[in-house]
């Protein structure tokens, strides 16, 4: 894969932006290992290699189990997430696929039993920081592979 544009060294205001975003998170009162793997997910489903290794490298360094990771793709099969967690990969996924009917009642309706309407507004946030950053990575290649874990505060 030859990489494109480095976006972020190209134009420091797409990073100051989408930092702010990340900055506003980071006092969020959603769990920040939850976050990583709604991250870690929704970069799963637009894949984007570099997001993968940043987030898996951050979750396995601060506790995250090998199991949990390989059974994402499985997540509502599996029983090592709790509701809470599988309610917010729901509202990940379906925000992230948006399809004619928008985010589903029912998948809706299941993230309110687990986030409060503040916590559900960040996870949105969340999932709309993630895929850009996604969006940037998969369309200008951005190599993957070498990232240290806590190499960023905060993505």
């Amino acid at each position: 894969m030859i990489s494109r544009i480095n976006v972020f060294e190209k134009n420091q205001g797409v990073l100051k932006a989408l930092s702010s975003l990340q900055m506003y998170l980071g006092k969020s009162p959603i769990e920040k290992n939850l976050l990583h793997l709604l991250y870690f997910r929704v970069s799963q489903l637009n894949g984007c290699a570099f997001c993968l290794d940043m987030h898996s490298k951050d979750l396995r360094a601060a506790g995250e189990s090998e199991q949990r990771l390989y059974m994402i793709s499985a997540w509502d099969e599996a029983p090592v997430y709790t509701e809470r967690e599988r309610a917010a990969i729901a509202w990940a996924e379906a925000v992230t696929r948006l399809g004619r009917e928008g985010v589903p009642d029912n998948v809706y309706e299941r993230a309110l039993r687990s986030f409060t309407e503040d916590e559900l507004i960040d996870l949105t946030v969340a999932v709309i920081a993630i895929n850009s950053y996604n969006r940037i990575n998969v369309a200008f290649r951005t190599p993957s592979g070498h990232y240290q874990p806590g190499q960023f505060q905060a993505h």
